[in-house]
């Protein structure tokens, strides 16, 4: 078939409905639109309530009144509640009688609940007559009539979540019919939340009140405001701040049905459009825990490989094999690094999945492109859409005939447009289906040694609507025009309640109709699941089944990218935001979305870099490479009809690559320990400065700067014109990475307006810190190969001082990402200040691998210690250090630019360096000098 003009990110596609929804008057939520009532029943009782034999509790409840809005209701449901662990909560709620949709137990593992009875309100032992149950840090409490539950933490009997609805409230009690389930629950006015995505949120990381939040995978452009996007993760983080303790949870509501969810400040509501509440309610009480619970229940974030971590060069639009080359040609030249270049969908035949374009990219030559950048280290990452062109004379698409992989609609493979024309839609839920993507997937990789896949356009994405057909005496797609125009002959589909839901969420921001430029909701994947209830979990199988693809073809570590995500989606596959514009306020937002996508379980995450449509501004372009340099996932990306924007387009742009970009190839340990840490235990690699600092509560709100760690601080320039930026810093000392000779200190916390030039970002790091670099390099091959350096970071002149850090190093091609297999290494540093007397030491764990590496620490660099003293008497591991020896001892005096007084006295400090040291990563080390401290 005839290609359209080109586009594989379907930000295009989506542009005709995106420049509806931006010139929509407002975003306006469904229960404004459709007027119904503010409270709908009377809730349910709760008839009996008896322990399980696993020692959870399971009850019955029958409907007070029955109502028609929104349809019948179910009368009898079944309440099951169990502490899972010791600080994670579930409570299950559905319908006694009948089995409904739940998100698969096969795609996100977890414990069944008890079978439904077959008989309603007779227990089988003497029901129970406490109203409370009671775990080790949370306690569950019901009321029966009507029935309403609350979840408290043990430890200062706070309420958490509280589904009771009194008179004055603005929400009712439990709502459960067949098409519609709300409950409500009553929250602090102190409370901030954080979660509930994807959206890209205008007003920052907190949700806002009254703002609208949709849950339904979209395909529609990321600039659009408080809309349903790519992903859908009902959880939410509470962080409150109580007696100047904080104290943190979330909530998870794992349901994959489309939901509204409005937050009003002092209350939220779910209002789903199907499925079973299955809430699950993890303890904290610190964000960290709550990260690390949540993950531990969802799966851990798959581990990246190294290389991943390296910069990444991407555009719709490499016509030809030719501009790939190059590209990386031109990066080399103007020494900025780069370890992967991407094609979107530029290099197959007419758009197909799993092809080569013989013209323009013929396979000899890029074969011999690949063994050429493979040689030194860069990797290859090409698109695949879910869509399969129907196509009689393609193979792909004859297998998967065979094979019957495919959606159906009346018995029939569900009919399609993406950018190959017609297509077909894989079911990924079918066994057979992740087979045969599997077996496509080591095809594909026979024909080009690709180092990973991007998997886009699965929300899912198609450019028809309702039941087509592929049009008679018409081509389709005509080769003319833009390729997302629908040219199918197509006719909407209203027959049926899952078609034309009664209650209609706020989908698109619009109330656009479920099946609206997606898969019919009326479709059906195997065993007679609706598309209606699996929606949401397109992306999410396909991540599973690709990963699974991958991991089979040479036993390495899998990359995945997937637009489209679901609770779960981390443990799989990395994530972008994205179709962006080339915008101050994008640029901004991408920020809150990178740290969301951290309280998601999604840690590897960043977004198009300079934007992906329409062209940035230089300046612009400047500012966002200063930002995205230290995104988790750091990919410049542009669209087809956008000028090129790759980093050496402009000098300006280039020169603050080098410098942005060579600072992230100094910290790829560090990022890559990271990684590691999220791998073991969801701890996000970018993160809010909450996180770090939960007592300090001007942070809650902040979303113009972030964290890398715990103690790394960026605070990047995001408005036009700007050649300073004033920067929140919590208590304690932080020092520039850039120039570790300037220190700001302060006691309560302090704003302060830094200098920041065209091509410089300010990136500060906190004391007690020991910071892991080596020395950057063009490819990050290379740059983990370079000697390193500790620096370590004591709060400004004290006395008496600690500092830790660590450092995992690994064969990053395993699949696995442990400890005790043999190549692996593991390495805790250590600091402290006692007397005078400073010292430094490691203690490796699995040495083994780090020393066949021949891996070195040549530099130590320690800052923030008392100005008064001078360092003399250095030791290495407990031998003194004489003049003959290669290493060299300074010091410098460092700049305080907020100077905390104490006792009159100005903080004076110093920063001491040790080079010439040779430690082999591997092994043991220790160093001591004394400061010789003036009493």
């Amino acid at each position: 078939m005839v290609s359209p003009t080109p586009p594989p990110l379907l930000t295009l596609s989506s542009l005709l409905l995106l420049v509806l929804l931006l010139c929509s008057s407002s975003v306006v939520n469904s229960s404004s639109k459709s007027n119904p009532p503010t409270k709908i029943g009377q809730g349910y009782r709760l008839i009996s309530i008896e322990e399980t034999p696993d020692g959870g509790l399971v009850g019955h409840l029958i409907v007070i009144k029955n109502n028609n809005v929104y349809g019948p209701d179910i009368p009898h449901l079944q309440l099951f509640v169990k502490h899972e662990t010791q600080d994670r909560l579930r409570v299950h709620i559905t319908d006694a009688q009948r089995q409904r949709w739940e998100v698969p137990y096969s795609l996100l593992p977890r414990d069944q609940p008890p079978p439904l009875r077959q008989t309603i309100g007779r227990s089988r032992k003497s029901p129970i007559t406490v109203s409370e149950y009671t775990g080790s840090e949370l306690i569950f409490s019901y009321t029966s009539d009507p029935f309403g539950f609350a979840v408290k933490r043990k430890s200062n009997g706070q309420t958490l979540f509280n589904s009771s609805s009194d008179k004055s409230d603005p929400f009712g009690n439990l709502v459960f019919k067949d098409q519609y389930l709300e409950i409500s629950t009553k929250l602090p006015g102190d409370a901030s939340l954080y979660g509930l995505g994807e959206n890209t949120q205008p007003h920052g990381i907190k949700l806002y009140p009254n703002d609208p939040y949709t849950l339904y995978t979209t395909d529609i452009s990321a600039i659009n405001l408080n809309a349903d996007l790519y992903g859908s993760h009902p959880v939410y983080m509470d962080l409150r701040n109580v007696g100047g303790r904080p104290y943190a949870h979330s909530v998870l509501l794992l349901n994959s049905n489309g939901m509204d969810v409005f937050y009003r400040g002092t209350s939220l509501t779910y209002k789903v459009i199907g499925g079973v509440f299955d809430f699950y309610f993890f303890a904290g009480p610190t964000p960290l825990g709550v990260v690390d619970q949540y993950t531990s229940f969802i799966g851990r974030p798959a581990p990246m490989p190294y290389w991943s971590l390296g910069f990444h060069q991407c555009r719709w639009g490499y016509h030809n094999l030719s501009v790939v080359e190059d590209v990386v040609e031109n990066y080399q030249k103007a020494k900025i690094p780069l370890d992967v270049i991407w094609n979107d969908d530029d290099h197959t035949d007419g758009k197909k999945d799993f092809t080569l374009n013989p013209k323009n990219y013929p396979r000899p030559k890029l074969l011999a492109f690949l063994d050429k950048i493979h040689s030194i280290g860069m990797k290859y990452v090409v698109i695949i859409d879910p869509g399969i062109a129907v196509n009689s004379s393609y193979g792909v698409y004859q297998r998967g005939i065979a094979d019957d992989v495919f959606i159906k609609y009346e018995g029939e493979p569900y009919l399609a447009q993406v950018w190959p024309g017609a297509v077909n839609f894989p079911d990924f839920l079918n066994p057979k289906t992740v087979s045969w993507w599997g077996d496509e997937i080591r095809r594909f990789h026979e024909l080009v040694p690709v180092d990973g896949l991007w998997i886009d356009m699965n929300e899912a994405s198609n450019f028809c609507s309702g039941k087509c057909k592929i049009p008679k005496g018409k081509q389709c797609p005509t080769g003319t025009g833009p390729g997302w125009v629908c040219c199918l002959d197509c006719k909407n589909i209203t027959k049926t309640r899952w078609d034309d839901p009664p209650y209609k969420i706020n989908a698109s921001g619009l109330q656009a109709p479920v099946g609206f430029k997606t898969i019919a909701t009326s479709a059906v994947h195997y065993n007679g699941v609706l598309e209606y209830d699996a929606h949401s979990l397109y992306g999410f199988s396909q991540s599973i089944a690709t990963h699974k693809g991958l991991q089979g073809l040479e036993g390495k570590r899998p990359f995945i990218l997937s637009r489209s995500t679901y609770v779960g989606s981390g443990h799989y596959a990395a994530h972008w935001t994205g179709d962006n514009q080339g915008t101050w306020e994008n640029l901004r937002y991408s920020i809150s979305t990178m740290l969301n996508f951290g309280i998601f379980g999604v840690p590897m995450v960043g977004s198009d870099i300079c934007g992906f449509y329409p062209q940035p501004t230089e300046e612009l372009c400047n500012r966002w490479i200063e930002v995205g340099a230290f995104y988790p996932f750091s990919r410049d990306h542009a669209n087809y009809y956008s000028p090129r924007q790759e980093l050496y387009q402009w000098e300006s742009v280039a020169e603050s690559a080098r410098n942005a970009l060579g600072m992230r190839y100094k910290l790829l340990p560090y990022l890559y320990t990271l990684n590691y840490e999220a791998h073991i235990s969801g701890a996000p690699i970018a993160r809010p400065l909450f996180f770090s600092f939960p007592t300090y509560t001007e942070v809650y709100g902040l979303s113009t700067q972030f964290l890398l760690g715990s103690s790394l601080m960026v605070s990047p320039v995001l408005e036009q014109g700007k050649s300073e930026v004033t920067a929140l810093f919590p208590p304690g000392s932080w020092y520039s990475l850039f120039d570790m000779t300037q220190t700001i200190t302060s006691k309560d916390g302090i704003n302060v307006t830094l200098d920041a030039p065209l091509h410089v970002v300010n990136v500060h790091l906190y004391q007690n810190t020991i910071l892991p670099m080596q020395q950057g390099g063009m490819i990050s091959k290379e740059a983990r190969k370079t000697p390193f350096s500790l620096i370590v970071t004591f709060p400004a002149g004290v006395p008496d001082g600690e500092a830790k850090g660590n450092l995992f190093i690994d064969d990053d091609e395993l699949p696995e990402m442990k400890l005790g297999n043999g190549y692996s290494t593991y390495i805790d540093f250590y600091a402290t200040i006692n007397k005078g007397t400073v010292k430094v030491w490691s203690e490796v764990q699995e040495g083994k691998f780090a020393l066949a590496q021949g891996l070195y620490i040549e530099k130590v660099t320690v800052l923030g210690l008392d100005g008064s003293g001078q360092a003399s008497a250095l030791e290495v591991d407990g031998k003194p250090v004489t003049g003959a020896s290669n290493i060299e001892l300074s010091t410098t005096k460092q700049n305080v630019l907020e100077e905390q007084e104490d006792g009159g006295n100005k903080v004076k400090t110093l920063m001491v360096e040790i080079k010439g040291l040779s430690f082999a990563v591997g092994k043991n080390f220790a160093i001591t000098w004394n400061m010789g401290i003036k009493s």
